[in-house]
């Protein structure tokens, strides 16, 4: 059943790709039923606040009526940052799903983990759910960004040495 959530989420990761955004998507689900769905839209809002997660937690709180989403589970192709993780802790999700760890921005053991904290909901924790899969896109979507920069091309001139 994980797997097959977090191919949903691994769909909208590849939407984001083929957007220009960073591939990350989101799933929200309830009682089996996806309640909220999100990706990655910064570049296209350009928000820093519009993460996969944020995006599904806003949808999820719309279709069901209420912040409180502590009945729901959450799977996401990328560990969540801080800011998703306090999103999380805030709407009281009851589980996390992840695939990818993030060694840059996690915040459930990434980097750090809020939600080892003290905190008065803290969800319980899963990783590594189509691991390989979320991991080969985002490597697939960040090499060919690297493809596409040619530093040769940026205007700078080389000075000419006597």
């Amino acid at each position: 059943m994980q797997e097959y959530f977090m191919r949903q989420a691994l769909a909208l990761a590849r939407e984001a790709a083929g957007a220009g955004e960073v591939p990350v998507g989101c799933v929200i689900v309830r009682d089996g039923l996806v309640v909220g769905c999100g990706r990655n839209r910064r570049e296209e809002k350009q928000s820093a606040a519009s993460h996969a997660e944020l995006e599904a937690i806003v949808q999820a709180n719309r279709a069901l009526g209420s912040w409180r989403l502590d009945d729901c589970e959450l799977y996401v192709t990328l560990e969540p940052c801080p800011m998703c993780a306090g999103a999380i802790l805030n709407a009281r999700i009851s589980r996390v799903w992840f695939g990818a760890r993030d060694r840059a921005f996690g915040a459930c053991g990434g980097v750090t983990n809020l939600f080892m904290e003290n905190f008065p909901h803290s969800p319980a924790l899963v990783g590594g759910i189509l691991e390989e899969d979320c991991r080969a896109l985002l490597s697939a979507f960040f090499e060919g960004l690297r493809e596409r920069v040619d530093i040769t091309s940026c205007g700078l001139k080389t000075p000419e040495l006597p």
